[in-house]
């Protein structure tokens, strides 16, 4: 088989002439200059037109050689010279050429690229050498494929090149497996380019490295990827690529944040979200186009591989029509059929006519655990408009599709690829791609909410109304991105939603409570004494009954564990159940009683006290695990200083705070802490004893070891600098105390500090409920007088300043 390079897939046209410059690397040098930072030239224009001017620059240091030939492959090869590529190079030579005059051919084009400064992958080859390397080496082969004449004598790179396109043809069912696991490990090691706040934009999935596997797919002719928006999308990455060269003067790929407002500017966007979104858009058709292409690839080999029954089907057998054998079409719903693996629309199927079609054969599909063919879906944005309000089956079928639990994620994400979601519900535009600036997120908006309604999906035997868990999951944060309260915008735009799709007025009030309180359970849980009154008046004055307090509960549940995995946990669970049992209780009628005085002191916290006492000094003591938390009691001879100490010495053992209460007991205070342990198991209590003495007798430096820490923290930091905290009170928080709230980026001795300011100030810590969210702290005290009462409103003022100061 040969091979013409007119009708390759990964033939690029010609780039434009260029002035020549000289062969030295001071004419390249002042060329190559101006072309960057003086032309106004940018995009696939500026990619060419660098490697034009590179081209000429080679051929001339290689000058007049028989029998070699000078040759670009990669993405030199392709003519995607960004500011800061590697110039990927191969010297032929026809074998007939003594070694020392190759090897000297070869250093008169790689030590003036040295010379420069450039990146240089090259080596030298004959044909048959550059075959065999092929055959060894899956990248090198992917590379021959762009290969790309320079210099020198054209029939060898043609000759090359031709080999390559044979061998792979020939190899693809060896080949595209191989090709396939790479990009998925990749994937597993870089992660998903549209879920990531920094992304590489040449490794990541979805990245440049995919979009070169796709070409090289279609080369194999075996497959082809869907190319609606896919060049367009390539390109855009090419883009984002330059920018961030030459705007770091750097050959990186890494989209780091410290960046991304300056390649934002460079491209045209209105900030580095609006850079995001754009590269996270592109990203998403490449992974789309991705998952589609190796499909039919798996596809195509099976049937190559399922032996004579399959052989009969295609060349003709009994039965069928013309002697062939029809592909079997298992019906899945109303014009929705299955085919080899894949949902499709039937034969019969009019989407001009049927405006539920769309939702109907995504939720037949997701139902029966299918991918919806990419034919079907592009067939379905033909479909008839749905009036407004939904007819009862359209919003049946959206229920059926968010149900199907994790199927539901490719099927949603192949009605987007087409634009069907935008157009079905348009306020899903809004959050498309938008990127989450909070670490704890894996993925973007849009996707989290499909994520929220695949949780959803588990619990809805738990509700007793599914259908309003689950629109609750998929609208929770729609108002995301809208000016205020993402909770308070996103409540109107579901009631818009609700409108839309035919709820009535009692099941919207309950959907537009849902999104406004979604985050209502878990904040008050992690934030506020649960057994203070106020704690409970705050959800039963929100949440109106208890089935929308139900709900509510399975929703806040689904949203954490669709965010990831530090927005949940046993301790979380159990602080939010705790929080529902209780407000549960106040819905049937039982009061809500003052906060109870603490109870008494156990035997073995007597104990402790007693034993503090006796000594003089600390008694610490493990108590039960609940969960992922331990029970930890400290007992300290009253003196200064106590609550810092203790703060410092967990945070010194990397003991995260959880929870925290304070008392008195004849002379002795007793601290109760609930802490988990960040990395392995926790020390010994006799360890934290003897560094708790050390910390109240002066000769452990705790501020000292905590600043090191912190300064080690900060110097692994990337990215923007963190935002400064802010510390307020919380209005109606408690009857009986006053709610100070914390908020700030979370460092070793964080808690210390805070310990140290309250101390300073006089007040009293009741007690103290520690929240950590990737690098966000949220902490709450309730604090009194020295007299116990709640603080005045200057006191607490002034007690904010001093906090604020402490932490500054």
């Amino acid at each position: 088989m040969t091979s013409s390079t007119a009708a390759d897939p990964c033939s690029e046209p010609e780039p434009e002439p260029e002035p020549e410059p000289g062969p030295g690397p001071g004419g390249y040098a002042a060329a190559r200059l101006r072309l960057l930072h003086e032309d106004a030239t940018t995009g696939p224009a500026l990619r060419a037109r660098l490697a034009a001017l590179t081209d000429r620059w080679l051929a001339a240091l290689l000058g007049p050689a028989d029998g070699v030939a000078l040759v670009a492959v990669g993405g030199y090869g392709r003519g995607e010279l960004s500011p800061r590529s590697d110039l990927d190079v191969v010297l032929l030579h026809d074998g007939r050429i003594p070694a020392p005059h190759v090897a000297a051919l070869a250093d008169r084009v790689w030590y003036p690229v040295w010379d420069m400064g450039l990146a240089l992958d090259h080596s030298v080859r004959t044909p048959a050498q550059a075959r065999r390397t092929a055959t060894a080496d899956l990248r090198a082969h992917l590379g021959l494929l762009d290969a790309r004449h320079l210099a020198g004598d054209p029939q060898l790179t043609a000759a090359v090149r031709a080999t390559a396109y044979e061998d792979w043809r020939a190899q693809a069912p060896v080949r595209l497996p191989e090709l396939r696991e790479l990009c998925e490990e990749r994937a597993r090691t870089q992660g998903e380019l549209r879920f990531l706040l920094e992304p590489d934009l040449k490794e990541a999935r979805g990245g440049l490295r995919d979009a070169t596997a796709l070409r090289a797919v279609a080369a194999s002719w075996l497959a082809d990827a869907p190319r609606d928006g896919l060049d367009a999308a390539r390109t855009r990455l090419l883009d984002t690529r330059d920018a961030l060269h030459l705007a770091t003067g750097r050959a990186t790929d890494r989209l780091a944040l410290q960046e991304q407002d300056q390649v934002a500017a460079r491209l045209g966007h209105d900030g580095a979200d609006g850079l995001l979104r754009d590269v996270y858009e592109a990203a998403g058709t490449v992974a789309y186009a991705a998952d589609v292409t190796w499909r039919e690839v798996g596809r195509v080999l099976r049937s190559r591989t399922a032996g004579r029954p399959r052989l009969r089907r295609v060349l003709g057998g009994r039965g069928g029509r013309g002697g062939f054998v029809e592909p079997q079409r298992i019906p899945l719903a109303e014009g929705v059929v299955e085919q080899d693996g894949e949902a499709v629309l039937a034969r019969t199927a009019r989407p001009d006519r049927d405006p539920v079609l769309p939702l109907r054969a995504a939720a037949a599909a997701a139902r029966a655990g299918l991918p919806l063919s990419p034919h079907a879906v592009r067939r379905l944005r033909h479909a008839a408009p749905l009036p407004e309000p939904w007819p009862a089956e359209a919003r049946d079928q959206l229920l059926a599709l968010l149900g199907a639990g994790e199927p539901a994620v490719a099927v949603w994400e192949a009605l987007e690829a087409e634009g069907i979601v935008s157009r079905l519900l348009p306020e899903w535009a809004h959050v498309r791609c938008r990127p989450q600036r909070n670490p704890v997120h894996r993925y973007t908006v849009d996707r989290h909410l499909v994520e929220t309604a695949v949780r959803a999906a588990a619990l809805t035997r738990r509700v007793g109304r599914p259908d309003l868990l689950l629109l609750a999951a998929l609208l929770h944060d729609i108002g995301k991105g809208r000016p205020g309260d993402h909770s308070e915008a996103g409540a109107a735009t579901a009631r818009t939603v609700a409108a839309r799709i035919g709820l009535d007025a009692a099941d919207t009030g309950v959907l537009t409570t849902l999104v406004r309180h979604h985050l209502l359970l878990a904040e008050t849980a992690t934030r506020r004494d649960l057994d203070d009154p106020a704690t409970v008046h705050t959800v039963t004055d929100a949440v109106p009954d208890p089935g929308t307090l139900e709900l509510l509960h399975a929703l806040t549940e689904a949203d954490a564990l669709a965010t990831g995995p530090a927005a949940w946990s046993t301790w979380r669970a159990t602080l939010v159940d705790g929080l529902v049992r209780r407000a549960s209780a106040a819905y049937a009628g039982a009061p809500v009683t003052e906060r109870p005085e603490p109870a008494p002191p156990g035997p073995a916290e007597r104990r402790q006290a007693a034993e503090a006492l006796r000594t003089g000094a600390p008694a610490v003591a493990y108590g039960p695990a609940d969960g992922d938390t331990l029970a930890l009691t400290v007992a300290v001879p009253d003196q200064p200083g106590v609550l810092p100490a203790t703060a410092g010495v967990l945070a010194l053992h990397r003991l995260a705070v959880r929870a925290a209460e304070l008392r008195g007991l004849a002379g002795v205070l007793l601290l109760t802490w609930r802490v988990a342990a960040q990395y392995g198991s926790p020390p010994d209590a006799a360890r934290l004893r003897n560094d708790l003495v050390r910390a109240l007798d002066g000769t452990l430096d705790i501020e000292g070891r905590l600043a090191e820490r912190e300064a080690a923290h900060a110097g692994r930091r990337r990215g923007v600098p963190p935002a400064p905290p802010r510390v307020t009170v919380a209005p109606g928080g408690s009857h009986d105390a006053t709610v100070l709230e914390v908020r700030a980026h979370d460092a070793p001795g964080l808690l210390h500090r805070i310990g140290r300011a309250l101390e300073s100030a006089g007040v009293w810590v009741r007690s103290a409920h520690v929240s950590t969210l990737g690098a966000s702290a949220v902490d709450a005290f309730y604090v009194t007088a020295g007299d116990g009462r709640p603080l005045t409103e200057p006191e607490a003022a002034a007690l904010v300043k001093a906090v604020e100061g402490a932490l500054g």
